[in-house]
């Protein structure tokens, strides 16, 4: 059999795919160990480090010089890998990691580094079980970072259940825990106070399809942009459609560059009936609509979905990061709102 023809052959193909599924797995167990044996070693040394400092054998001034002579004469005996800045975040792996509290294995040291570098140990938390259960390389990583994720994700919820996302990460178990208020789209680098149409719009996030899945989150599958559906010789078309695997059902996304008017609620609310009884195969759910708009009247879509599908949402998305900083302050008013009340309920 010549090559040409094992190209074709199916017994030569099935062998193909099983050697590199074997590698493949190779290859994760490999990195995984790799993460495992410099985890455990980088949490040693500082922990080496701390201990140091708090036996009280150096003296202040010599202290603040440690980690760069540290630095220097590790370098000289090993070589790569002990630069200040790692020796800084290797003391810091053991702090917020004390002993019986060691960090995640499944993350290499770069991904550490990234959660070494956020201050508030509930952010820290979520990031690192959300790196995790989605498996997010570093980039995608400090992407969700620097969109404020656990900040947009805690807006609006009460202190339980940002405590609940800070310890687990996001739990996809019904339809409202899909949404992020607002959802951001900077990865489109559209400059303010620039205008694309909803056409335009709808074209850039396919384009940047992976990122526009990253800030969906876990779980999406994209199924086709400006879907047709026909109803008594009328064509309509959902701007774009995904089907989410953890959820089981169809997510439909209409996306609007102005207000969104209560004959776009009731448009959206037909095209879920239409999946509903069209589309869905045995074992799907009701499908979900999501209404992503610049600007959002909350009396309009509160009236507009009286008594409506519980599975349409009205959320907001921006071209821009969200203020950082003006999320903090609502979280923590949050907070802070929940041990006052707290307190006053203690007899």
């Amino acid at each position: 059999m010549n090559g040409s023809e094992l190209t074709t052959d199916t017994g030569y193909q099935s062998l193909l795919r099983k050697i590199s599924e074997v590698y493949a797995t190779g290859q994760a167990r490999a990195a995984q160990a790799v993460n495992v044996h410099i985890t455990e070693t980088y949490w040693r040394i500082g922990r080496d480090i701390v201990e140091f400092e708090q036996g009280g054998n150096i003296r202040a001034d010599y202290g603040k010089a440690l980690l760069a002579k540290l630095s220097r004469d590790l370098t000289l005996r090993h070589g790569k890998g002990f630069s200040r800045s790692n020796m800084i975040y290797m003391r810091l792996l053991y702090l917020h990691y004390p002993k019986g509290q060691k960090p995640s294995d499944l993350l290499s040291w770069s991904h550490h580094v990234e959660l070494l570098r956020i201050d508030d140990p509930m952010e820290r938390s979520f990031y690192e079980k959300q790196a995790i259960r989605e498996k997010w390389s570093v980039p995608e990583l400090k992407r969700q970072k620097k969109s404020s994720l656990f900040l947009r994700l805690a807006a609006g919820k009460d202190k339980d259940a940002i405590l609940q996302l800070a310890t687990q990460g996001q739990i996809i178990a019904q339809p409202a825990d899909l949404l992020r208020d607002p959802y951001v789209f900077e990865f489109l680098k559209i400059p303010e106070p620039h205008q694309v149409s909803e056409t335009d719009l709808e074209s850039r996030l396919c384009d940047h399809l992976q990122p526009f899945l990253l800030e969906l989150g876990k779980g999406f599958t994209f199924v086709g942009r400006q879907y047709r559906i026909t109803l008594s010789n009328t064509h309509y078309r959902v701007d774009l459609v995904f089907y989410h695997r953890i959820l089981r059902c169809f997510v439909l996304i209409d996306l609007k560059i102005n207000d969104v008017e209560h004959y776009d609620i009731g448009q959206m609310n037909m095209y879920l009936g239409y999946f509903a009884t069209e589309e869905n195969t045995e074992g799907d759910n009701p499908p979900i609509g999501i209404i992503l708009t610049r600007n959002k009247d909350e009396l309009l879509v509160e009236y507009a979905t009286y008594q409506m599908n519980s599975q349409l949402f009205v959320q907001k998305y921006q071209l821009y990061l969200p203020d950082r900083e003006e999320l903090r302050r609502e979280l923590e008013l949050t907070l802070q709102l929940a041990d006052d009340s707290a307190r006053q309920e203690q007899p």
